[in-house]
């Protein structure tokens, strides 16, 4: 199975995500959410799932990510052990990748300097 984009993002649900997190997201992944608000599926050898734009602030709270690695954002996962996620506060458009069990700081390996970079290197692999 490829990637399949969900319907991409309104507006409004990306003013409410800056409301409730006051935080700004990179422009190259808030572009391609106002096209694909999430999907799931294969690039190039690697899974990916990509949560909506809605679901963020709520799997980052259920995940306890501020409390483990509170300078990352978590946007998806491998579909199995690991989250992707942007480190937020050394560069915002940094992206990282973490195991949910056992996160922490020390676990993140950078993966890319963007989110455009990130689709590049998974398309890569």
């Amino acid at each position: 199975m490829r990637f399949v984009c969900n319907e991409g993002a309104p507006e409004q649900e990306l003013t409410i995500f800056r409301k409730v997190t006051g935080l700004t997201l990179p422009e190259d992944y808030l572009s391609f959410m106002r096209r694909c608000n999430g999907g799931e599926g294969y690039i190039g050898d690697e899974y990916l799932m990509l949560w909506r734009l809605g679901e963020l602030e709520k799997f980052n709270r259920e995940y306890e990510v501020h409390e483990y690695i509170p300078d990352v954002l978590l946007f998806g996962s491998t579909g199995g052990g690991d989250a992707y996620g942007f480190r937020t506060i050394l560069s915002g458009s940094e992206v990282v990748k973490v195991p949910f069990i056992g996160m922490s700081s020390n676990l993140c390996k950078r993966i890319a300097g963007s989110f455009t970079e990130f689709l590049e290197t998974l398309e890569r692999t």
